[in-house]
């Protein structure tokens, strides 16, 4: 989810990117925390019992519609710890719809750390980032506010966005949440550590198999691993298409499982859903771009709106690495 489980952002690799090796050194303090995390089952099966009336809005940001979500978010009577995570979910649908000054301007200094962490992420992707992270590496100095499980999120999720997995992995290890376990998930994919993925993914697993962020963890895992567990992973999309609005993150989804099947033709009509949805999404047009590559088509309009629109996007980094490398190998015979 980029703004959160942002985003779930980057998760989707085209074909035609492969990520740098991750450094791969035993992930010790992870271990630790299994057995930490687990002791939080009881816990959860209480709240279980009760009513979730976050559920709905909580569903829609997990699978990418956020204005559904901000529409959803008049929900009367909620208790104060709800009404805050109400408050906390709908300015990151905002963030997730590229509104990051909208947040900026109604977080106020006097709000609570949770709302404050969010600004903060906000302030990141409006590229604020060394301020950000300046602030960030301050608050988690102050033992009173370093646990807030939205300030770990946040943390995670803007080292994961910087490419240091391991100062992400500091924050988010404990878990606590299943938005933190997701992350995680996430995060070892990054690192090419499937390993590590499926063993948080047991957790949530644990936690709850039906939960909206275990059956996309569990897909992206399953992307990951790829061969036959593609066709699992598109079932898992396929089974959110069913139940809940279409969006842009299950379109991407379906459309990606169809790439690694090479069924090019499904995952093209798949991505123009999509940008008929959102014509800005940086996952859709960067899939489009290889998806076009793939079908003989141009795909240079895609890769220019991705350029113009998402600059930092990895797509567009590993493009202007390959033509400056590209650039050196020729002066160096010219």
């Amino acid at each position: 989810m980029i703004a959160g489980i942002s985003s779930l952002s980057y998760v989707f690799r085209s074909t035609i990117e492969d990520e740098a090796e991750a450094d791969t050194k035993p992930l010790d303090f992870f271990s630790r925390a299994l057995d930490l995390d687990r002791r939080n089952h009881h816990e959860a099966a209480v709240m279980a019992a009760t009513p979730d009336l976050l559920f709905g809005l909580r569903n829609s940001f997990y699978l990418g519609a956020y204005q559904a979500a901000i529409n959803s978010s008049d929900i009367p009577n909620l208790p104060a710890d709800d009404a805050l995570e109400r408050d906390v979910l709908v300015h990151r649908s905002y963030i997730a719809l590229g509104s990051y000054q909208l947040v900026i301007n109604e977080i106020d200094s006097s709000a609570p750390t949770a709302l404050q962490a969010v600004k903060l992420l906000a302030l990141y992707l409006s590229e604020n980032k060394k301020a950000a992270i300046s602030s960030l590496q301050e608050w988690f100095s102050h033992a009173e506010i370093s646990n807030n499980p939205i300030l770990r999120l946040i943390a995670g999720t803007i080292y994961m966005y910087e490419q240091d997995y391991n100062e992400a992995l500091k924050h988010t290890n404990s878990g606590g949440s299943m938005e933190l376990h997701a992350l995680n998930v996430q995060i070892f994919i990054k690192m090419h550590r499937s390993d590590y993925a499926e063993k948080q993914l047991k957790i949530m697993q644990q936690i709850d198999e039906d939960h909206t962020l275990t059956q996309l963890a569990n897909a992206w895992l399953d992307l990951a691993m790829g061969g036959s567990k593609v066709q699992e992973a598109y079932l898992i999309f396929q089974d959110f298409s069913e139940k809940y609005q279409m969006t842009g993150t299950i379109l991407n989804g379906k459309a990606v499982c169809c790439m690694h099947m090479n069924r090019f033709d499904e995952a093209e009509s798949l991505l123009l859903e999509a940008l008929n949805k959102d014509a800005k999404d940086a996952e859709t047009l960067a899939n489009l771009a290889v998806c076009s590559l793939h079908l003989g088509k141009p795909s240079s309009r895609y890769l220019n709106q991705l350029k113009l629109s998402h600059p930092d996007h990895m797509l567009v980094r590993c493009l202007a690495s390959a033509e400056d490398n590209f650039d050196r190998a020729v002066q160096s015979i010219a």
